[in-house]
């Protein structure tokens, strides 16, 4: 991989509008979905928060050399449609040629750092619809937390109802991630009880002049049927930390049934599984689906 990372470093330095070529070269997908209809999207765009956590190493995705070889190694597997990330981790995958016939979405606000004290103030700072739809990618995803006590959220939720609607005028996907928060001991939680996350569905639902590419990213929490009737919008599954594989995989398995839900956008969960096998683990949630 030290040679991987040195021949991407040296695009980079000495020819970096190799990029924009490779965006506009880039085969795109004829649909998000895979031979089953379903779509499973690897997620990497955590480390542009600040989040670098994964089974329980701190700094787990902080190596970007060995974030890329999962990378890799995942969106290999037979069955995987695509990737979520910001344009550092994009343009790298670009440059190693892995993304011909893969949903590209690009993480759009970042700001909201992990442990900060402005998490709460998410703001757009990565990409935005038009340089999206230059990239020819395929949509974009917000993280909205809604934080009842914080008056920095009326300005997330037009932040995103704004994304919301110039990616429509594009005609991309809108992958809103939205949450229910709330600050303890100096710290954003997001609240995962059903009621909680009812609640942030049905407000992220109507943000916006129109929903017509308006998808859900949402966790898998208990009473998922009652949950996943606020909304008729297209779902998807996140992963998260896992402590039990086990018990997620058969929780997902569960969920994937649901009406609404389109397939799983998993990133810690399948490139840093606890055995250490990423095929494996890609292949078991490929295989839920």
């Amino acid at each position: 991989m030290i040679d991987t990372v040195r021949g991407i470093v040296s695009r980079r330095v000495h020819h970096p509008e190799a990029i924009a070529e490779a965006a506009a070269a880039r085969v795109r997908a004829k649909s998000p979905f895979n031979s089953k209809g379903r779509t499973m999207i690897i997620a990497a765009d955590h480390p542009a928060r600040g989040a670098h956590a994964a089974g329980g190493d701190p700094l787990a995705m902080a190596d970007r050399g060995e974030l890329l070889e999962r990378l890799y190694l995942a969106l290999e597997r037979p069955g995987v449609t695509g990737v979520l990330a910001t344009a550092d981790v994009i343009d790298d995958l670009l440059l190693l040629g892995v993304l011909d016939g893969k949903t590209v979405l690009g993480s759009m606000n970042r700001t909201g750092l992990a442990g900060s004290s402005f998490e709460i103030d998410d703001r757009f700072a990565s990409y935005d619809a038009d340089a999206l739809a230059r990239m020819r990618f395929d949509g974009g995803k917000m993280l909205t937390r809604i934080c009842l006590d914080d008056p920095v959220t009326p300005t997330v939720l037009e932040n995103t109802a704004r994304a919301v609607d110039e990616l429509a005028g594009h005609r991309l996907i809108a992958m809103v991630e939205p949450f229910l928060s709330v600050w303890a001991g100096g710290r954003l939680r997001n609240d995962l009880s059903p009621d909680a996350v009812i609640r942030a569905i049905t407000i992220a639902s109507g943000l916006g002049s129109s929903s017509a590419y308006t998808w859900l990213k949402l966790p898998v929490v208990d009473d998922m049927a009652r949950v996943l009737a606020a909304s008729t919008l297209p779902a998807v599954l996140l992963g998260g930390e896992v402590a039990d594989a086990d018990a997620t995989f058969a929780a997902w398995q569960e969920a994937l049934a649901l009406p609404t839900v389109q397939g799983l956008v998993v990133g810690r969960a399948l490139l840093y599984p606890q055995d250490g096998d990423v095929a494996k683990a890609v292949d078991t949630a490929v295989g839920l689906l």
